[in-house]
């Protein structure tokens, strides 16, 4: 495991707080940012926590990315309804202690993403406020879209199971377990990060959105439950089918799910940035993994 991440984050939090006490910069207009500093690197750690598991799982063998844990590389468990409870507890595993395994590479689609969750945060405010339209009508119905169509991205695993099932389709009754196996993880993984961030929704106080705030209760706004699931469960159905058509209708619907939870007022922006992103994460890590030590090769 490569120590340049811990001497990165070693590095910010000594110059942060070498800023911070200086009494040169009490003057200077940057010093109000620290907190929003330490906040972004919270949310980064966060949103990021299944991220590395899921690139070690793509990555080829012989990549320099962060491999799965070594108990992994055993011969993977068939996929039957009766392995897949102890096939989730593995996930989770990898899930949870993957940024012990972030290398330097891990900053390619780090820093990317930890800007676009700054700029998010920077400007979900006005976003809410003064540009997604508070008609209640254009509100609900977007609302309804996007409960309508998740309710699809739920139930296609539990479809392609019983269709694959009926049919003695083998290739469908995997894509429906493995899709299930992702929409559980996603479930743990989302309602976790609740816990963590506590983010009200743009419905209280006037859409200020902030964190670690109590009134947001257990459901917090940070980050969208329904663009975890829609994305995890679309990409482990994408992965199975390669077909474009198939690829393009489900990954529309998932783009379409996040994108009317933000016109239905329902979430922020970055709730539904990294939201997908998780959900996308988890989805093709499920794949991979299942596929990596199952198949001659990744299909």
């Amino acid at each position: 495991m490569s120590p340049f991440p811990l001497r990165i984050h070693s590095l910010v939090i000594f110059i942060v707080n070498q800023l911070a006490l200086d009494p040169h910069w009490r003057y200077i207009p940057l010093r109000p940012l620290f907190p929003k500093l330490r906040l972004l690197l919270a949310l980064c750690c966060g949103s990021l926590l299944c991220s590395s598991a899921a690139l070690a799982a793509s990555a080829p063998v012989f990549s320099s990315l962060p491999d799965a844990p070594a108990s992994h590389l055993e011969q993977h468990a068939a996929v039957t309804v009766q392995n897949a409870p102890g096939q989730v507890l593995h996930q989770q595993a990898a899930i949870w202690t993957s940024p012990a395994r972030l290398t330097r590479r891990d900053l390619l689609w780090l820093g990317p993403l930890a800007v676009a969750t700054g700029v998010g945060i920077a400007t979900d405010h006005h976003t809410m406020s003064s540009v997604v339209s508070h008609d209640p009508t254009f509100n609900q119905d977007n609302v309804n879209v996007s409960n309508a169509l998740i309710g699809g991205m739920i139930a296609a695993p539990v479809a392609f199971y019983g269709w694959g099932h009926f049919v003695g389709d083998t290739h469908a009754r995997e894509t429906g377990i493995l899709g299930a196996e992702a929409l559980v993880d996603g479930v743990v993984v989302e309602q976790g990060m609740k816990l963590v961030f506590w983010r009200e929704r743009p419905a209280l106080h006037n859409a200020r959105g902030h964190f670690f705030e109590g009134d947001a209760g257990i459901d917090g706004s940070f980050p969208s439950s329904h663009a975890v699931l829609a994305w995890s469960s679309a990409a482990v159905i994408a992965g199975e089918y390669h077909n474009p058509w198939a690829q393009v209708g489900v990954y529309s619907a998932a783009s379409a799910i996040s994108l009317t939870r933000v016109l239905g007022q329902q979430h922020f922006p970055t709730d539904v940035l990294v939201g997908s992103s998780v959900g996308w994460l988890i989805g093709h890590y499920v794949y991979k993994h299942f596929h990596r030590y199952n198949s001659p090769r990744l299909r």
